[in-house]
């Protein structure tokens, strides 16, 4: 039976003590993950566990019941809170009610009370957690937004995002069948002659644009056609080359036939038929290359890449890719993904007749590629391509054949990939100490939050919180309690300033909790620590 995680809550420690003992949490389906004297604490103690339900008393000092309950319900929203109180105090019941309190019981608390309470709320944590993992509920959502799936993964391909392994294992689990000897992308785009046209004209157009071309398609032709932005691609799939004769013929009739009944100018641009889906990424930039000739070549016709520029292999779009794959492998990857990602990229350079232009074209890219990657975490040109390399990077492609790049660029691949992992655990260190930082100058604050640091450093709380946790060892308000109490104790023993003067001196507001903290991290109170440091010195003076 899996157990829900529990949190008590009250001032006074016999009634913490009566609700450990005398309730067997383990029937009721909670376990105790501990308990909490004051609102303050427990907002700390939930920062750090995972609790399903609070059980807290109304009154207590520093952070009353409702409070903890409203910052409780701010932060953390699936959390249940129980409130109980020995006062019956409408306005109290209505609060907790406006706060979404699960229960508000009076003292005294029976047994069955306690067991009718949390019977209801481990059956609505049942309920919910069971709607969450309800394989069938996934299912049936699942296959709800399978479509809308397929589109993203499709537009993945097309964008060169998803390839390899990864796009075969994405296409079974999409359950869609693109396998085809040859692809060629299309794009269709409907350009209305009113100036007012709204956005949502627009996307109706399109939709409406899809619904004809899917329809004219449909006996046709095999394809797969999707919305993106402002434009309809389809994406075709042949048995032969020569079939794209019949995609521009087909996409002429689409767009005479849309521009009629839409009355707009409709415009299909079309990329050259590909081999496989790796490279479909080549026949989309192509497509969408020849979008841009409708300013000049006019609208309302369809638009061949191969038409427009005879030879559009020239643009390199083919090798777009295998830069991303490459750059990704440097950035987050292993050494065995940098090196497969850069024998992609050569077997790529190899199996294609690039000229000389385009080899030029190709490492003037790569090597920009690079720069950008170095650049991004502050690196300088020497960081990145090496102190020692005595061809200029921008000049490569005028000194070293295809096989001699493949070496230089799994030297400085690597290179590049081991300073990025040291620079980010810099980083984090970094990070952690300016923290530290401004932690031990801002300590007096008493409104001193992870909030407030994290604006300062420009970074999420999230984020902070696991780095920060992970370097030092403690949470934000674990560290800053200890900083605090640490001055406290200096200032103990180097002035006679009074306790509730030293507990705003070192950020507390409230003396008692000031006091309270103290006592639970030192086991005695402030005066009684000043009091033995006092006898401590004394001794050591006597003993000299």
């Amino acid at each position: 039976m899996e157990l829900y995680n529990i949190l008590l809550v009250d001032d006074e420690t016999d009634v913490l003590e009566a609700m450990k003992k005398k309730i067997d949490w383990e029937a009721l389906g909670f376990c105790l993950a501990g308990t909490a004297e004051n609102g303050q604490e427990a907002l700390e103690m939930a920062e750090q566990l995972h609790i399903d339900v609070v059980m807290t008393d109304i009154k207590m000092p520093y952070m009353d019941g409702l409070t903890l309950c409203k910052k409780l319900k701010e932060n953390y929203r699936n959390i249940k809170v129980v409130i109980y109180s020995g006062f019956d105090d409408f306005e109290f019941a209505r609060e907790a009610v406006h706060l979404e309190a699960e229960e508000y019981l009076l003292k005294p608390i029976s047994s069955k009370d306690m067991e009718n309470v949390f019977g209801k709320i481990k059956k609505k944590l049942d309920e919910e957690f069971d709607q969450h993992r309800n394989v069938n509920k996934l299912y049936e959502y699942y296959r709800k937004s399978l479509p809308a799936m397929q589109e993203q993964f499709v537009m993945g391909v097309l964008e060169g995002k998803i390839t390899g392994e990864r796009l075969k294992n994405m296409m079974e689990m999409y359950e869609l069948d693109l396998n085809s000897p040859y692809y060629v992308v299309a794009n269709l785009y409907a350009e209305a002659n009113v100036k007012e046209q709204s956005e949502k004209t627009t996307q109706l157009l399109n939709l409406s644009l899809r619904e004809m071309a899917e329809d004219y398609l449909k006996e046709k032709m095999s394809f797969y056609c999707i919305n993106y932005l402002d434009e309809v691609i389809l994406v075709f799939m042949l048995q032969e080359k020569e079939e794209i004769d019949n995609v521009l013929y087909h996409l002429d009739q689409i767009c005479k036939m849309g521009s009629r009944v839409l009355d707009v100018q409709v415009t299909g641009a079309v990329g050259q038929p590909c081999s496989s889906l790796d490279t479909l990424m080549s026949s989309y930039q192509e497509a969408k290359t020849a979008m841009e000739y409708r300013t000049i070549i006019g609208g309302s016709q369809v638009l061949y890449i191969k038409d427009i520029e005879p030879n559009p292999q020239d643009s390199v779009s083919f090798m777009d890719w295998d830069f991303q794959n490459l750059v990704r492998a440097v950035k987050i990857g292993d050494r065995k993904e940098t090196d497969e990602a850069i024998q992609s990229f050569m077997d790529s350079l190899r199996n294609c007749c690039i000229t000389p232009n385009q080899y030029q074209l190709i490492c003037m890219e790569l090597s920009t590629e690079l720069m950008k990657i170095g650049r991004s975490y502050k690196l300088r040109t020497k960081q990145i391509f090496g102190a020692g390399e005595h061809i200029p990077w921008q000049e490569l492609y005028k000194h070293l054949s295809v096989d001699e790049l493949e070496s230089w660029l799994r030297e400085i691949c690597n290179n590049l990939r081991h300073t990025l992992r040291h620079e980010r655990s810099d980083s984090t260190i970094r990070l952690t100490e300016q923290a530290k930082a401004y932690i031990e100058e801002h300590y007096k604050e008493n409104d001193l939050s992870a909030e407030t640091l994290c604006r300062q450093l420009n970074v999420s709380a999230a984020y902070f919180s696991t780095i920060f946790k992970k370097e030092v060892g403690l949470s934000f308000v674990a560290y800053l309690t200890k900083i605090r109490l640490e001055h406290a104790v200096e200032l103990l023993r180097t002035t006679e300033d009074k306790t509730y003067v030293i507990a705003e001196e070192v950020g507390y507001t409230e003396p008692n909790y000031f006091s309270y903290v103290f006592k639970k991290q030192y086991g005695i109170s402030p005066s009684k620590y000043r009091v033995n440091m006092a006898l401590e010195t004394d001794k050591k003076e006597n003993e000299v």
